[in-house]
């Protein structure tokens, strides 16, 4: 892909949906992110997506991917992940964001931010199996990437949840078949088990290139080549 074209595509985009989430706090009775999605499909009208992409969705840590296209550029990859989204709401645009794009692959990150409302990780395990099973329903044997929720320092205090939902999820994901689960929590602390704030950018919540550079070693194995 031509790389000012590609860049020129991203920005594009990320003016589409900024204006999207600013008339979205006007229309409360939408659905979450409702503006956003119709946004992305309007996108896709002008800029038809790949063909069988490997699909990238969940929430900000997919969608802020550090150098993305760069990174993938040997694969045939679809970013659509939005900022905010918890696990409901990847399940509610599975239909809008997932299924017409016939992906060979998924790729998913979600259920941090569930950390805040959830009022335990039960909660954010039981969201994640109903994601799965609705995924599973229309693509039964398409590969899937889980990466775990990883450690924010920003949000320190549901650091106990955020590894019983990951320990839930994991145990659940052996028994399933064609889903990866990665751990992305464990490799992202210091020696003496601490989250390292290096990684993160100055929200303490979002990645830099030193953290995705950790994610980058551990997914990229797992992704299916053209």
């Amino acid at each position: 892909m031509n790389k000012p074209k590609s860049i020129l595509k991203t920005i594009l985009l990320g003016l589409v949906l900024v204006s999207a989430t600013a008339m979205n706090a006007s229309a409360q009775e939408k659905p979450p992110f409702w503006d956003d999605v119709n946004a992305i499909k309007a996108y896709d009208k002008i800029y038809a997506p790949p063909a069988n992409p490997i699909l990238f969705i969940g929430s900000s840590s997919i969608r802020l991917w550090v150098d993305f296209t760069k990174t993938f550029k040997n694969y045939t990859v679809l970013n659509r992940a939005i900022g905010g989204a918890v696990t409901t709401d990847a399940d509610l645009y599975l239909k809008d964001l997932v299924f017409p794009y016939h992906p060979k692959q998924l790729v998913i990150y979600v259920g941090e931010n569930d950390l805040l409302k959830a009022p335990d990780a039960t909660t954010v395990f039981n969201d994640f199996k109903k994601l799965y099973g609705d995924i599973r329903a229309e693509l039964p044997n398409t590969p899937i990437v889980y990466i775990s929720i990883k450690g924010s320092p920003s949000r320190k205090q549901y650091q106990a949840k955020a590894i019983e939902a990951n320990r839930l999820i994991s145990a659940y994901i052996k028994g399933q078949q064609q889903i990866t689960f990665v751990d992305v929590y464990h490799p992202m602390l210091d020696k003496n088990g601490e989250m390292q704030p290096g990684l993160f950018k100055q929200d303490m919540l979002h990645m830099n290139a030193s953290g995705y550079a950790i994610w980058n070693k551990l997914v990229l194995p797992l992704l299916i080549k053209d």
